[in-house]
């Protein structure tokens, strides 16, 4: 039974109601010992708080998209067949462009919000570069299908979730594609291909979209597997002009360190609560070592870069959660790079979906307007809006250390 499916969910409400009246309809009914009576008693509130905890697990799981199946959820799913070495570009050498083409079959993806604005479509992706074998779910815009359209190639933006986080949160939670599709159709946003590539590929452990050999691929499999399936199926754009990423949380770290990292790859990169240092997931396998956490630190790459990359950024967060990330950023950006910075204030929310899912419409405008784009400054001022805190980061480490990678787990922990 599915974990995230309609029949668990009903399941579990079945079993609560049925844990709620047991105790009503047999508690002074009982006979036998007085201590198999005390047992049976303890036996069905132990069995009532259990239900009532799993209907809301249950409930705020499907609400949120954390756990996308059992194996997510106990800790037991395993997406890569191997992690070679492939060096600094992570490519191992390989001419990706010699490749074979991938041709991918593609179903109906099930589970909430998944069949609105004309339905996401699915397929499972073995990573030929990566060695990465995980789902990839696509939504296509209205013009895709339209006479008009035949000949024509879409921008593409690849969307991260959080950790813990399913890949059709984007579409489930965040309802990405139900907001943008009046706005496409009105010509108020570009028409978007929107990916959502699986990012949650070991057991219990925030990949970090890193290259780990010998244990994960994940940066590969973002940059290089994905996006080469996607215009091997369908009409997108090619890279980097064509791309952009975006994410909340550990998702915004890793399309910020995507963009940067790769901007032969991407040409935009947008950040919702995000952090620069990989410590500031604390499950992340990009923080096991100094090495690995400067390799993986977008600030650090920003700032040591030989040549400036030509990319944009877009970059949200409140106090302590994301805005002094942004700012580290925007303070080592050089023409042509570009930063967005907002500032968001505690009212709007916290480290949720209700701060995030209100931001897709202003993102996608962003988008639109920065794609194909090539602004001179090193401060985008495109998206008015912008405030500034009235007092520091209050998030447990320094702006300075959280940017530079000196910031203990202790004073980086954050929700996930």
């Amino acid at each position: 039974m599915s974990l995230t499916g309609t029949p668990f969910l009903y399941l579990t409400v079945v079993l609560s109601v049925v844990a709620l009246i047991l105790p009503l309809a047999l508690w002074s009914r009982m006979r036998g010992p007085r201590p198999l009576r005390a047992v049976a008693r303890v036996l069905m509130l132990l069995f009532a708080q259990g239900t009532a905890v799993t209907l809301v697990f249950v409930l705020v799981n499907n609400q949120n998209n954390l756990y996308d199946n059992w194996a997510d959820l106990l800790g037991t799913g395993d997406h890569v067949q191997q992690a070679a070495d492939l060096g600094p570009d992570g490519t191992g050498g390989i001419s990706v462009k010699r490749l074979p083409k991938v041709r991918q079959s593609f179903t109906a993806a099930g589970g909430p919000g998944m069949r609105a604005a004309g339905g996401v479509r699915v397929t499972q992706l073995r990573g030929r570069v990566s060695g990465v074998n995980a789902e990839v779910y696509v939504w296509l815009p209205p013009q895709y299908g339209e006479p008009a359209y035949r000949h024509t190639r879409f921008p593409v933006v690849e969307l991260l979730p959080g950790y813990p986080g399913s890949a059709k949160a984007w579409f489930g939670a965040m309802k990405a594609h139900e907001q943008l599709l009046p706005l496409m159709r009105s010509g108020q946003v570009a028409p978007f291909i929107l990916v959502a590539p699986r990012t949650n590929l070991l057991a219990g452990v925030d990949t970090g979209c890193a290259n780990v050999p010998g244990q994960v691929n994940a940066d590969t499999w973002l940059s290089i597997d994905v996006p080469k399936m996607v215009t091997d199926n369908f009409r997108a754009q090619p890279a980097p002009q064509g791309w952009a990423v975006a994410g909340y949380s550990a998702g915004a770290h890793c399309a910020v360190k995507l963009a940067v990292a790769h901007p032969d790859r991407y040409r935009a990169a947008v950040s919702m609560s995000g952090y620069n240092d990989p410590i500031g997931e604390r499950n992340s396998l990009a923080a096991q070592s100094p090495a690995l956490r400067a390799a993986n630190n977008p600030y650090l790459l920003l700032r040591k870069a030989a040549e400036p990359p030509r990319i944009a950024l877009y970059l949200s967060g409140q106090a302590g959660d994301g805005y002094q990330a942004g700012r580290a950023l925007e303070s080592v950006a050089k023409a042509p790079t570009t930063v967005r910075v907002v500032f968001l204030p505690r009212s709007a929310g916290g480290h949720t979906m209700a701060l995030w899912r209100p931001q897709v419409d202003t993102v996608f405008r962003w988008l639109t307007l920065q794609m194909g784009q090539n602004h001179a400054k090193g401060r985008d001022t495109s998206v008015a809006g912008a405030a500034t805190p009235p007092s520091p980061s209050t998030g447990g480490s320094t702006r300075a250390a959280l940017a530079s990678g000196t910031a203990s787990r202790a004073g980086a922990a954050r929700k996930p």
